[in-house]
């Protein structure tokens, strides 16, 4: 699995979430929202259940489940200082919200 997540996005997960270096987050796959729904990244604290991958990043540790990789595979999750938010890019998936 190729996922990138920059120092910038863990320094924010760190802050917004009062993490310290070797703390473990899961990111999984959301599915909801306004209409029809689509996806989103979540995140909690620990290791997701089952057989999974995990990266570092800003000192922390990001699991996915392997069942939720063609998700994350190839994202970059990154923080926009400009917006003051959090942006999901993979170009393996035209439309994260709304993957084909």
């Amino acid at each position: 699995m190729q996922l990138t997540i920059t120092e910038n996005a863990a320094n924010l997960y760190k802050k917004e979430m009062s993490l310290k270096d070797g703390d473990v987050l899961s990111l999984f796959v959301r599915v909801g929202g306004i209409g029809s729904g689509g996806f989103s990244a979540g995140v909690k604290k620990g290791r997701p259940d089952g057989d999974y991958t995990e990266v570092t990043s800003g000192g922390l540790v990001f699991s996915v489940s392997d069942e939720e990789i063609w998700y994350f595979d190839g994202m970059t999750i990154d923080f926009d200082e400009d917006m003051q938010e959090l942006t999901f890019d993979n170009p393996k998936i035209d439309n994260v919200i709304n993957p084909l």
